[in-house]
Parts: C-alpha cells; structure tokens; sequence
C-alpha cells in the first residue's frame, strides 16, 4: 500500500524503517526531473532501491516510473546536459594543448558520467567525461 507523504513531513521525520522504499505517487516520464511531489513510500523491501526520498530529488528519471514500484538506482540519474545523437563539442587535451572538435553523442549522459562520441572529423568513436556546459572532455 502506498502511503501518500509529502517531502516537507519527511525532511522532519525521516523515519523509514528497512521494509519502506521510495516510489513515485503518480506516472513519470522518462527524461523528466523528480521533486517532493512526486514521491511516497511503498511498504516493500527492494534490493538496489533508494529509501530516502531526499536522495531521489533532482535526479531524473531514465525510464517511465509508475506508482507502486519501488524507483531502483538504476532508473534515475543525473539529469541529461547531453544527449544521444547531439552534435556536441569534443574538447581533447593532453599535455598543456586543447584541440576542440564537433562530435556527435552517442548515449545520452549527465555531468561528470562517461558518454561515448564519434568525432565527426575521423568517424573514429571516443570516451569522454560529459561537462555541465554540454562538451565532451577527452584526457
């Protein structure tokens, strides 16, 4: 059973014993940032599953979440500064020297998570460290 609570009561009592996990009270789109609103407890144990709703807020969300199921780690993340099939700059660096390129993004990804780009100039395909300005860091 879902029992509906808002953020404001939990940041006071944030009481939740083993068995309680963090869901969501009503349908959530993938790509679609989480806030107090959205989130409850289910009286479930879960493996991999958040059980302090103030872990969740500002994540965003990977995969449609739906009411009674318990939102695991893996559904959520940081939210997305790039995204899959964008055209993204591709900044290399080595040894004092920076070499700025375009590439294009082949996985979406969020600040500081690795993300896969092809270098539009040699199709050569790299890995990168995604920034908060939306480039790709190549060390």
């Amino acid at each position: 059973m879902i029992r509906l609570l808002l953020f404001a009561a939990l940041i006071g009592t944030a009481s939740t014993s083993a068995a309680e996990t963090v869901t969501v009270l009503h349908p959530v789109r993938a790509g679609m940032s989480l806030d107090s609103g959205d989130l409850g407890f289910l009286d479930q144990d879960a493996a991999d599953a958040f059980a302090d709703p103030r872990d969740v807020i500002g994540l965003e969300a990977r995969v449609n979440l739906f009411p009674g199921r318990p939102i695991r780690t893996r559904d959520v993340g940081l939210p997305t500064v790039v995204t899959r099939n964008a055209v993204v700059p591709l900044v290399y660096r080595r040894a004092g020297l920076t070499i700025t390129l375009e590439g294009r993004a082949l996985q979406r990804a969020g600040e500081g998570e690795p993300v896969r780009v092809m270098n539009l100039s040699s199709r050569n395909t790299v890995t990168g460290i995604a920034t908060a300005a939306g480039a790709v860091v190549v060390n």
